[in-house]
């Protein structure tokens, strides 16, 4: 259950397969006056915490801090979803961290009347239950093959590592099945947008609705 305190705002899940394109929609609802609260950002953050890098170096050794200063992601990244205890215990250490970050953020805007809504842009929203948080969850589709594409230029990914990447999460058909709303990313931005238009359009109909006495 939501805080009341959140309850006249939305709060949007983004879901999809890797490459899928997310982060993108996410951005064309911050277009409409939503706040998105990024995961990633929030992990970058947690990663410049000086406890979370003395316990990574603990055990990983110094290699997890690149020669400039910063975090090794791609190493830990090998770490992590190579051993599913691994993957666990990184878990662990930063949930909490991005759980309290997204708590603040959607804290400090709660009276903000710009603020419509609040998207969650999180990769793991369905493996850690939040999507059970949200007044509504967006999947955003893309076929394989595009998807493949997005992230061996963009994250020199091929396709085995894409594949290794999505058997640790939900099966996209569940995630399709669990969500209230699809948008295609298959199109140019305006297809894209007029879709996220529509959506937010309905979901703060539905708010509003719920809202009235």
């Amino acid at each position: 259950m939501m805080p009341v305190v959140f309850a006249n705002k939305p709060v949007i899940g983004i879901a999809g397969g890797i490459g899928s394109g997310k982060s993108f929609i996410a951005k064309l609802f911050g277009e409409l006056g939503a706040l998105v609260i990024s995961s990633d950002d929030q992990v970058t953050d947690a990663y410049r915490d000086p406890e979370v890098r003395r316990t990574l170096r603990s055990w990983w050794g110094d290699d997890v801090i690149r020669p400039d200063g910063e975090i090794n992601r791609r190493l830990i990244g090998a770490k992590a979803f190579a051993n599913p205890a691994e993957r666990k215990r990184l878990e662990e250490l930063l949930h909490p961290r991005v759980h309290a970050a997204r708590e603040r953020a959607m804290a400090a805007a709660a009276n903000d009347p710009r603020v419509v809504a609040f998207v969650w842009d999180t990769p793991l929203l369905f493996e850690t239950a939040l999507h059970e948080q949200t007044d509504a969850v967006v999947f955003v589709d893309a076929p394989l093959q595009t998807r493949l594409e997005r992230v061996m230029r963009t994250r020199n990914w091929d396709a085995a590592e894409l594949a290794r990447r999505e058997n640790s999460q939900w099966g996209l058909d569940r995630k399709r099945d669990f969500a209230d709303y699809v948008i295609s990313n298959t199109a140019g931005v305006d297809f894209a947008r007029g879709q996220v238009q529509d959506v937010l359009s309905r979901i703060l109909a539905k708010t509003n609705r719920q809202q009235s006495p």
